[in-house]
């Protein structure tokens, strides 16, 4: 039997080529390994104030990428978080082994808060960690694909899995990462100390999969480069590695042949031809997102969160008969 993944993204802002290359990319080559859930995630959306009209229509959207990425309906079960409700009773139970101290340590709540100020954050975004714990949790998942920045979310989900489990008896499986080793995390254009992010107010630091050739040829243009004028991976020149890193991931080429192809080049030449597999790498995506109308995507979304129910449904009737609730 295969071992089962589970991964999802927010329908909020724009996905852009770092989330690509960070994620859809390897949930692609996953899906022919593992048992695959891949979840539009709305209910973590709503941590922060959104227009519902809009939420709708990117949630559909999200599942648009999806697929113009390559996640198969036929391999992967793709569905949307508020379409099993399972996962938000998961999290109150979860909610109740949770610890105050163990939450407020996560980096992300103290990022987001400190934005409009602790006092006025919502509680959901001081909890999303625990739905997000539920989310894994549901499906006795093995491997999470995740990014940096949520390791620390993936290890506060196998310390409740393990709490829950050594309290009420042997309930969830315990998840393991899956971090790739290249392109976990794809650096802003504008500022290669910070990750590319949707939600950056600057959105010339990220390449957005459906910004237009035009755009992309200004942002990356645009792109802030090191001192020195060789083109090479060097931990000390972060914005020629990132972009590097880009232009490595896109192409298949390997370091050495991508450094071989560009000595004696200038960052001119390199940006040129950065833009130009970056315009052609999007193209036919582009186009396959336009393929999907809503009559399709909901003849997937449909059985994909039936499917995901079902198994979320024993989880939880699990987790109930050891807490005691009938």
């Amino acid at each position: 039997m295969k071992k089962r993944i589970f991964s999802g993204a927010q329908p909020t802002g724009q996905l852009h080529i770092g989330n690509y290359l960070g994620a859809l990319k390897n949930w692609v080559a996953l899906q022919d390994e593992y048992e695959a859930f891949y979840c539009i995630v709305n209910l973590h959306a709503i941590t922060l104030p959104q227009d519902p009209a809009v939420l709708r229509q990117k949630t559909l959207d999200l599942a648009r990428i999806y697929l113009a990425a390559g996640v198969d309906p036929q391999k992967s079960t793709i569905f949307i978080q508020s379409d099993v409700p399972e996962h938000a009773e998961l999290t109150w139970v979860l909610s109740c082994i949770s610890r105050m101290g163990e939450l407020e340590r996560m980096t992300q709540f103290k990022d987001k808060s400190s934005k409009g100020g602790r006092e006025r954050a919502g509680v959901g975004l001081f909890t999303y960690p625990v739905l997000m714990a539920a989310d894994i949790l549901l499906y006795q998942t093995d491997l999470v694909p995740i990014g940096q920045d949520q390791k620390q979310h993936l290890e506060l989900t196998r310390d409740l899995a393990e709490r829950f489990n050594r309290d009420f008896g042997e309930t969830f499986a315990i998840p393991d990462a899956y971090i790739p080793p290249v392109g976990a995390k794809i650096m802003s254009l504008q500022d290669p100390a910070k990750k590319m992010s949707k939600s950056d107010e600057n959105v010339a630091g990220s390449i957005f999969l459906l910004d237009d050739p035009d755009t992309i040829t200004k942002k990356l243009k645009r792109a802030v480069t090191d001192s020195g004028t060789d083109i090479r991976f060097d931990d000390s020149r972060p914005a020629i590695t990132n972009l590097l890193t880009i232009y490595h991931l896109l192409t298949g080429k390997t370091n050495d042949e991508c450094e071989s192809h560009f000595t004696g080049k200038g960052y001119g030449q390199f940006k040129s031809e950065l833009v130009e597999v970056v315009v052609e790498f999007l193209r036919p995506f582009q186009e396959r997102v336009k393929q999907f109308d809503d009559e399709t995507l909901y003849s997937i979304l449909k059985p994909g969160a039936e499917k995901a129910r079902a198994i979320a449904k024993a989880t939880l009737a699990d987790v109930y008969s050891k807490v005691g609730i009938c």
